[in-house]
């Protein structure tokens, strides 16, 4: 290697963060642990108040309802960003994540109106992950459909 891009790679080197695997994974784990209790807290305290008058599906629906609208109001007051920079991939668990990806782009666009603020900026994260796991899903179903008869 050349002189010039030897000292380049030494002065990368010395002046890139360090990175801290060990915290970061830390952090990830005990946010999405945290979140998920809440849903189960959620979860325990429906089936006690509710559980005779409802099914446990819909007390799961009511509580996965209730952790999006939490994440909405957190996402529009910006606490969500905070807990996701802290926390990483941990604040990204399924429900929470999405509802974050959906209410952002809306609440960062919502001077330009509802119609063409809120309601067409919606989507513009989740949108292209609601198509790939829709198309996915058929393409799977498909694979299945056609080699179903060889592994029966």
């Amino acid at each position: 290697m050349n002189e010039p891009n030897k000292e380049y790679l030494e002065l990368v080197k010395k002046k890139m963060p360090k990175s801290h695997h060990l915290k970061t994974m830390f952090r990830a784990f005990w946010v999405g642990g945290l979140i998920c209790c809440i849903g189960q807290g959620f979860n325990d305290l429906y089936t006690h108040f509710l559980g005779s008058k409802m099914p446990e599906e819909d007390i799961s629906t009511l509580v996965t309802l209730t952790l999006i609208t939490i994440t909405v109001c957190l996402t529009g007051l910006g606490i969500y960003d905070k807990i996701g920079a802290y926390a990483g991939a941990g604040s990204i668990v399924p429900i929470t994540g999405f509802a974050n990806s959906v209410a952002s782009p809306a609440i960062e666009h919502k001077r330009e109106g509802v119609v063409l603020g809120l309601c067409s900026n919606m989507f513009s994260v989740a949108g292209p992950v609601i198509v790939f796991g829709i198309t996915s899903s058929i393409v799977v179903g498909i694979i299945v459909l056609i080699f179903k008869g060889a592994f029966v």
